[in-house]
């Protein structure tokens, strides 16, 4: 068997090698199986070894895997006629990952800023948030952890609390070289954080008040995550610019930057590019994943396995010292601690369990969507029965 030798040790991987896997379930070289309730980080929101998805890889891969986008794509104009008419917006540009989605964000806000003979066009972004590592996109993250010995950053980002309206206003009332805001509806990374209601249309209601372009990541949210397509729809917040990917091709790398209004006419033919994004094999795949979402009453289905897992864990860890509290929106649950939860991943393993721990306190769970009763139960059992024993060791 391989080893690691030879890879860049970027990774703390746990002792686990994983053959196959289908629907909500993973199988090690062993043959132990594993219930995976983290759907790859929230990408594999159709499960493993989805049939409509692996019919539509193959099929492409005999046609036609990659041309340049010097030509037309049908399947990448397809995909974009869906995504806009699911998120309204009006066009979109396709690269390879949410980081990629996120540094076609930022470059259209540095554009719209120039546009306007701003000389230095800033982008409001929030403490806690993660937005990909590339050098950009590093520096919009609100988590200094993650942006160590990577300095210089980029400049052009300020950053303010998370769910803090007033520090918004005040950055407005006093910077006039702010064009843009980015922010996660729901923070991923930074502890599955659920903003207060309103705050998604606060931030609609200033960007419009000071001619700024507001952005939302939705990479982790998206694609019907937290039981609607894409989570601003909550609140009806829609963006000027939106990032979509994980999910999106349940596996296969694709990330979208969508924009609808003036940000969607901003990009023209030399500012901006990718040599694989939105090739006719992830596009194909994407139309794929979309097609199972709707015609699986997906998004639905999100939302009440959600309440059902968050109900399920607040009444098994009630009477739990050490836990802070349950909390998330259709399938994107966190179980705040009051120490750190480091160990648990190793734990559940143990158990044949998939979650991860963010934040240091937070354990998350982004289970696929295509969860049954029967496995939605089994995850709240083999969470709380981790969760305890390791509060209790």
């Amino acid at each position: 068997m391989a080893t690691d030798n030879h890879l860049m040790p970027t990774y703390g991987r746990l002792p686990v090698h994983f053959t196959h896997g289908k629907g909500a379930w993973l199988w090690d070289k062993d043959g132990k199986r594993y219930l995976d309730a983290m759907a790859g980080i929230a990408v594999n929101g159709l499960g493993h070894a989805h049939e409509g998805v692996v019919e539509a890889v193959c099929a492409q891969a005999r046609r036609v895997m990659h041309v340049s986008n010097w030509y037309q794509i049908d399947a990448q104009a397809q995909l974009a006629e869906r995504l806009c008419a699911i998120a309204q917006m009006d066009r979109g540009f396709f690269g390879n990952s949410g980081a990629e989605a996120n540094e076609a964000a930022i470059k259209l806000a540095r554009l719209y800023g120039h546009k306007r003979n701003i000389d230095n066009p800033a982008i409001v972004v929030m403490e806690g948030s993660f937005h990909g590592r590339t050098l950009a996109t590093l520096s919009a993250t609100g988590n200094r952890k993650v942006q160590a010995g990577f300095e210089p950053l980029v400049t052009g980002f300020r950053r303010v609390p998370y769910n803090d309206l007033a520090a918004v206003r005040q950055v407005r009332e006093h910077d006039q070289q702010v064009v843009a805001v980015l922010v996660e509806p729901i923070l991923g990374e930074g502890g599955i954080q659920i903003p207060d209601p309103g705050y998604l249309n606060g931030i609609r209601r200033l960007c419009d008040e000071a001619g700024w372009l507001m952005m939302l990541d939705e990479i982790q949210t998206g694609m019907g995550r937290t039981g609607r397509w894409f989570a601003w729809q909550h609140e009806g917040a829609r963006p000027d610019v939106m990032t979509v990917a994980k999910a999106l091709g349940n596996g296969m790398p694709i990330g979208a930057c969508l924009a609808q209004g003036a940000a969607a006419e901003l990009f023209q033919p030399g500012n901006h590019g990718s040599t694989f994004g939105g090739n006719p094999l992830a596009a194909t795949t994407a139309l794929a994943v979309i097609d199972a979402i709707e015609q699986g009453g997906l998004i639905e289905r999100a939302a009440i396995l959600g309440d059902r897992i968050r109900d399920g864990l607040a009444t098994a860890l009630r009477h739990t010292e050490g836990v802070r509290e349950v909390r998330g929106t259709g399938l994107m649950v966190g179980v705040e601690l009051d120490r750190p939860a480091q160990g648990i991943m190793m734990r559940a393993l143990g158990r044949g369990l998939l979650i991860n721990t963010t934040a240091e306190r937070v354990v998350r769970l982004l289970p696929p969507l295509i969860l049954s009763d029967e496995e939605a139960a089994q995850v709240v059992d083999l969470t709380a029965t981790t969760i305890i024993e390791h509060l209790q060791s």
